[in-house]
């Protein structure tokens, strides 16, 4: 079985997100772990991805919300470790007022397909990014794109609870992921 390695934005993700719900109830999932969650560095959280990855006997899936679909970016062109896939949630939009200045250095994400397999999981009401951006980061990073109508940040504020939606929707991904590329 896959290991699933959670990347949470900002914040690590509180009790009330779905990330959070989702980590406590599966066993294979484990949340990476950066120096601050609070004042974000890229390159101490790429070396955080890093050393995750590292740990999982086979290559595992990334699930990123928020900053961390930044991060995978970046840490893909840094990184020549194998992974299974991406799940990126709510990909904010650096260009906007509402992206936090101490998140400024995830900014300017690499242009240019992902070396791996991901879909980008978009809200119609995402104070971060809209659906014309999401749109945008899919087509240059090479990944499918699901709307999930208003949702919010797709974040613990959002009353999601566990995302069953978002479950379903990992599970098929995960799945697609073990069907040979056409």
């Amino acid at each position: 079985m896959t290991d699933i390695i959670i990347l949470p934005g900002i914040g690590g993700s509180g009790e009330g997100h779905w990330q959070t719900h989702w980590e406590k109830i599966n066993p294979r999932m484990r949340r990476f772990r950066p120096s601050d969650w609070d004042r974000p560095d890229l390159e101490d959280w790429i070396a955080a991805l890093e050393r995750e990855v590292k740990l999982s006997a086979a290559p595992p899936l990334l699930v990123a919300h928020s900053l961390a679909c930044l991060l995978v970016a970046h840490w893909q062109q840094a990184s020549a470790l194998p992974v299974a896939g991406a799940f990126l949630v709510a990909v904010p939009d650096p260009r906007t007022q509402a992206f936090p200045e101490e998140a400024r250095g995830f900014a300017d994400p690499p242009d240019g397909p992902l070396r791996m397999r991901s879909l980008i999981v978009a809200s119609s009401n995402d104070p971060f990014g809209t659906t014309g951006h999401a749109r945008e980061r899919a087509e240059v990073w090479g990944s499918g794109l699901v709307g999930i109508g208003a949702a919010g940040h797709v974040n613990g504020q959002s009353g999601l609870g566990d995302w069953p939606v978002g479950r379903n929707l990992l599970t098929a991904f995960a799945t697609g992921l073990a069907a040979p590329r056409c």
